[in-house]
Order: structure tokens, then C-alpha cells, then sequence
């Protein structure tokens, strides 16, 4: 694909600022959250700069009926994927008896620790705030100085960390059993 030209660059530039803020208060209104709105403006603008570079919106009149077309479906399929998340966790929910939490002498206390010593700095601070101190993405953002997304995509990559952690040292252990059991 061709590199865009400086006055494409521009003119996407000027889309993104023209529409953001009205995305924003859409997704505001319909997601009553801030983070969805944010993701949604962002999902929206992506849509639209590909549709401009494909040449499916040819003026501003179809630009502001496109805008606003793909604000409302995206937000839409997101409130159906936000209800559908809901549902699965209820469903999940009602299988276990009621308060049960894992008990704790289960847990693997060394190797959680192993593995979140392998974490840097950050990453572990997002872990502990979310896990141990049960704060949301928004207050941890505030307090780290880090935007909501920021938190999340941390979150994401550290729990993927763990995992991999996990399911390594515990191959490593299944093995070593094996061989001496």
C-alpha cells in the first residue's frame, strides 16, 4: 500500500478531531462509562479512516451519516458483547456454591511469587492494585498516572506473564514428578 500523502495525513487528522469528542459523548450517553467511550470512540475512528482510504465515503454530508452510523452499531455490538460477558459470568456464577473462594492453602504460594518477581516494576503494581487491593482500572490509571488503556493493556500482558510462568514451572514440576514418582 502506498504511503499516504501529507494532505491525506492532514484531512485524517482533521476527521479524528472533528468527530472524537462527539464520539465520546455518544458512547457517554448510550455506554455510561468512560472507558467504553473511549473505546468506542477509538473503534469508530478506526473504521472511518479505513473507509476514507478505501474510498467508500466520498463527502462530509455521507462523512457525518457514516460517522454516526458506525458510532451507533459499534456501540450497540459492544453492549450485546458487554451482556453476552454478563450472562456467561452469571452462568459461571450460579455453578459455584455460594461465597466459595478458592482456598488458599491450594494455591501455589512460592511459584505465584517466583512469577510475579519475573514482572517488572509496573507491571506487578497493576497486578497487586487490581488482584490484592481490588481497585479498578481508572483508579489505578489515576494514581500511576497511566490512562485507563494503559492499565488494561499492562493488566493483559502481565496476566499473560503469570500464565506462561505458570504453565511453565508447573511442566517443569509435572515432569520432574513423573520421572521420580
Amino acid at each position: 500500500m502506498a504511503a499516504a500523502t501529507r494532505p491525506e495525513v492532514e484531512y485524517e487528522r482533521s476527521v479524528c478531531q472533528r468527530y472524537s469528542k462527539r464520539i465520546c459523548a455518544y458512547g457517554l450517553r448510550h455506554l455510561r462509562e468512560g472507558s467504553a467511550a473511549e473505546d468506542l470512540a477509538q473503534q469508530v475512528l478506526l473504521s472511518v479512516l479505513q473507509a476514507l482510504r478505501a474510498g467508500n465515503v466520498r463527502d462530509d454530508q455521507d462523512l457525518d451519516r457514516y460517522v454516526f452510523g458506525t458510532c451507533r452499531n459499534t456501540a450497540m455490538a459492544m453492549q450485546r458483547g458487554s451482556a453476552r460477558q454478563r450472562h456467561i459470568a452469571d452462568a459461571t456464577a450460579s455453578v459455584l456454591p455460594q461465597g466459595y473462594d478458592a482456598p488458599w492453602a491450594l494455591a501455589d504460594k512460592a511459584r505465584l511469587e517466583s512469577c510475579l518477581e519475573r514482572l517488572d516494576k509496573r507491571a506487578r503494581a497493576v497486578i497487586i492494585a487490581t488482584f490484592i487491593d481490588e481497585r479498578d482500572a481508572e483508579e489505578i490509571g489515576q494514581s500511576m498516572g497511566l490512562s485507563v488503556a494503559n492499565v488494561r493493556v499492562i493488566r493483559h500482558r502481565a496476566l499473560a506473564v503469570l500464565q506462561r510462568c505458570f504453565d511453565t514451572t508447573g511442566a517443569h514440576e509435572r515432569a520432574w514428578r513423573d520421572d521420580f514418582t
